[in-house]
């Protein structure tokens, strides 16, 4: 019976063990992921109101601290983690941002919010759209200066319930592939 016990208990103590180190590897993954994600897309946008550049610093290593960047909105499953380092939604809003649509965002993989609106962003959004944000409830990239064809691969973005693509230049008809959007409840593209 001691034999069994003790069996019992490293038994125990192992499962303990495999789940710490699985949660300490998620973590540090989702941070590593995360930190990749915002830094690609502070590198990849001109701020000439250093909005990014006098809250995105990336040289503390705190957890939940790019919680704290401005325009960033962490996932927190429950009030003891308020800071975890997951990515729910990016509001780079009105900050007078300038670039192309960064590509970087494919990092950001548990992002539900994209707001880019009332920037200075320019140049087509990637055909392969979906591939970058494929996760998004809610996309806004309105008061832009983005150019050429709407990807008819966002109607791979199949969780959009809001889709904003107002005032910005693009020069071709809605793709019809839209219409597959089942769970889309705002759609504005008006010039």
């Amino acid at each position: 019976m001691a034999l069994f016990i003790s069996m019992e208990l490293k038994s125990r103590s192992l499962v303990g063990v495999s789940v710490c180190l699985l949660l300490c590897f998620s973590l540090s993954y989702g941070t590593k992921e995360y930190l990749a994600c915002l830094k690609s897309i502070k590198d990849s946008l001109e701020d000439p109101l250093n909005y990014l550049n006098s809250s995105w610093n990336f040289n503390n290593d705190t957890e939940g601290f790019i919680c704290k960047f401005t325009g960033v909105e962490c996932w927190h499953p429950d009030e003891w983690h308020p800071d975890e380092n997951k990515v729910l939604n990016l509001r780079l809003t009105d900050m007078g941002l300038k670039g192309q649509f960064p590509r970087g965002i494919r990092n950001c993989s548990s992002m539900t919010g994209l707001d880019l609106s009332s920037n200075k962003l320019y140049g087509p959004l990637p055909d392969y759209i979906s591939k970058l944000v494929g996760f998004l409830t809610s996309l806004d990239l309105s008061s832009n200066n983005f150019s050429g064809s709407i990807p008819s691969n966002l109607a791979n973005c199949t969780y959009l319930n809001s889709l904003k693509l107002d005032d910005n230049r693009f020069s071709s008809q809605i793709p019809p592939q839209l219409d597959q959007l089942g769970r889309l409840k705002s759609f504005s593209v008006a010039s």
